[in-house]
């Protein structure tokens, strides 16, 4: 089969967390997010280069507010058809859930939803953060991916995310994994292997693989 249609091609948001895209307090910007982002575009001989998504690295403070949803996610969405994959990191998971329920709501294809150590539960985060001051309670997608980051040993990452308050979830995903990786380190909860021995990455390549028009035969599994 051939390439996907615009309105058939998965759409992948990976939303970073504070300091990611720009400085936050002074500290950054790091790019933590465009680790996984360029671990799944490359994924099992790339998915870009097969033509089967189109994937955006955005800050979570660009998901903030209804305008900046239509500018940085509606509007670059060719049709409610195309399923979508939304990846956040720290405060970006946090907004990630909101962004699912706000999507599915209006009718789009979330397929699934991967939160990667999700912060903002701290109230002075809240206060002066782009962010929705309580958790998503009802987040809306298909299939929904937690990582909490629980290494044997702390580093000022972590530090940082018990400042901001990481935000637990005792139930909701179809995916709850801890995983022994500092909370800076988004490629690493990204490629956490869950209980059924696959990747976080590898179950969300296997996804795009599997509802997208012309997608490779090949099983996709991790060597």
């Amino acid at each position: 089969m051939g390439a996907p249609t615009e309105s058939q091609k998965a759409i992948a948001f990976f939303i970073g967390g504070a300091g990611d895209k720009e400085s936050y307090y002074f500290a950054g910007p790091y790019h933590n997010i465009e680790v996984p982002k360029t671990m799944l575009d490359n994924w099992e001989g790339g998915l870009k280069s097969k033509d089967l998504y189109v994937s955006y690295d955005l800050g979570y403070y660009q998901i903030h507010s209804e305008s900046d949803i239509k500018k940085f996610v509606i509007d670059v969405i060719p049709s409610k058809s195309n399923p979508v994959y939304i990846v956040g990191h720290s405060l970006g998971g946090w907004n990630g859930a909101h962004l699912s329920r706000k999507l599915v709501d209006a009718g789009y294809n979330v397929q699934m939803l991967v939160t990667l150590d999700p912060v903002g539960s701290g109230f002075w985060v809240e206060l002066f953060s782009a962010i929705p001051f309580h958790p998503e309670k009802t987040p809306k997608a298909k299939f929904w991916i937690n990582v909490h980051a629980n290494p044997t040993t702390s580093d000022s990452s972590d530090d940082v995310a018990n400042f901001g308050v990481r935000w637990v979830i005792p139930s909701g995903p179809n995916i709850n994994v801890d995983s022994n990786t500092h909370h800076a380190d988004a490629g690493g909860l990204f490629h956490t292997v869950t209980g059924d021995g696959q990747s976080v990455a590898g179950m969300v390549y296997l996804s795009i693989r599997d509802n997208t028009t012309g997608a490779p035969t090949d099983d996709g599994s991790d060597e």
